[in-house]
């Protein structure tokens, strides 16, 4: 039994190249719509990206809760009341919801608006907060050098600071090494242990986060003569396996509770839920690939259906032939094998060059888009991944094998004796 029939190959080829403009025409629908199907995969993809990039590293699983003013009288408190939280709230939370995984208390707003990190001859203007290590954890930033602040540095009350990347454009010369430095902060003086890199995009957040000073929650506290006020609220992550939305609405209840507001008083707390948002992200890019592929599949079989078409037209074209090859002993399974074979061979290299061309426009539309440096909120990095080409050619391969089928059933179905009659 031959491995690779090189009669049965040369026959097909011969076949279609007997009508080049025929065989053009029916596997450009093939390209067309595997290439379809790649590209809008892969704007969907960079759609993702831009969207997901926002969030950068960001504990999906986290809420964050700050106190805003009461809406509702209770207890002989009046509705607009303003409050705060403080570490006792911390304590309690952590003692009493053993769901939370990571709690970071935060102090901002203390002292001058204006002007409030000097060094040297240099003076700026930077986000200054005071923080605890699970910060970190929840929003992670990438380390240039040094580190963030620790837990040490919170029980001894360390006068220690890691900056943003653009505190240090800003406060430092090139090339010029931060670390052990120091830097007036709010005319207090405080060492750099680390410089960090947002991971997130600049105009996704990334920024911001660039210009952000940390400070030991404790030492901003004690320092600046804030008392136990947490007033910058929590950022809190549950542990694996636990809605993050559930902890939060415990967080609340205990808050609540603490702090003598009404349980139905929802405005009293500023509340962001960032596992919420990214379940619904999840479901608005799920839907959008789902379209994707409902329409990319579509115009696909549309190609499909009209390989299939051809493919009848070539078996009554080759009518006479197919006769002659029962006459001399072809069985039916031979002839489907053959009408398939075309089929399929026809629709694997329309589809592959779809597939590659599709790709190609996507690589190199991302890299125009970084090296121009085009990437935006809304669309960046397009491309597709290996298990969803792998999912486009087993797609296509199938469809050369449906498109031959009922040509083939007819092939099988034509008599010897009326094949040789046929003109």
């Amino acid at each position: 039994m031959k491995i690779i029939d090189i009669d049965k190959w040369q026959e097909i080829f011969l076949t279609l190249k007997k009508n080049k403009l025929r065989t053009f025409f029916t596997a450009f629908g093939v390209f067309w719509g595997i290439f379809m199907l790649v590209v809008m995969l892969g704007s969907g993809k960079g759609l993702k990206d831009a969207a997901y990039g926002g969030l950068g590293k960001l504990a999906t699983n986290s809420v964050f809760i700050n106190p805003a003013r009461t809406s509702i009288s209770y207890k002989g408190f009046p509705k607009g009341r303003v409050y705060s939280f403080n570490n006792e709230d911390t304590k309690v939370l952590l003692e009493r919801v053993k769901e939370i995984k990571y709690l970071a208390p935060r102090t901002v707003g203390f002292g001058s608006a204006i002007n409030n990190v000097v060094r040297g001859e240099k003076v700026g203007n930077f986000q200054v907060m005071g923080d605890y290590p699970a910060t970190n954890m929840i929003n992670p930033m990438q380390f240039v050098k040094g580190r963030f602040i620790n837990e040490t540095d919170i029980t001894e009350n360390r006068k220690v600071a890691s900056i943003g990347y653009r505190v240090y454009e800003e406060m430092f010369e090139k090339d010029e090494d931060p670390i052990g430095q120091y830097l007036r902060i709010n005319g207090v003086y405080f060492k750099i242990v680390g410089l960090f890199k947002s991971y997130r995009a600049n105009n996704n957040g990334g920024e911001y986060d660039n210009q952000v000073i940390y400070l030991p929650l404790t030492t901003t506290q004690r320092t600046f003569n804030l008392g136990d006020v947490v007033s910058g609220g929590y950022a809190i992550t549950s542990q694996d396996g636990v809605s993050a939305t559930l902890v939060g609405e415990k967080v609340k209840a205990i808050l609540r509770e603490r702090h003598n507001i009404h349980p139905d008083d929802e405005r009293a707390f500023d509340m962001e839920n960032l596992e919420q948002e990214f379940n619904e992200f999840e479901m608005l890019f799920n839907g959008i690939d789902g379209l994707i592929w409902i329409v990319g599949i579509g115009t696909l079989f549309a190609g499909v259906i009209g390989v299939s078409n051809i493919m009848v037209i070539v078996v009554k074209e080759r009518t006479k032939e197919f006769g002659i090859k029962r006459a001399v002993g072809a069985t039916p399974l031979k002839i489907i094998i053959q009408v398939v074979q075309e089929s399929v061979f026809l629709t694997t290299i329309a589809g592959y060059i779809g597939l590659s061309l599709g790709v190609g426009l996507l690589e190199l539309i991302s890299y125009a888009m970084s090296q121009s440096g085009a990437d935006t909120e809304m669309f960046s990095n397009p491309s597709v991944d290996f298990n969803k080409a792998i999912t486009a050619l087993v797609l296509l391969i199938i469809s050369g094998i449906f498109a031959g089928l009922i040509p083939a059933r007819r092939a099988v179905k034509i008599k010897p004796i009326e094949a040789l009659h046929d003109e």
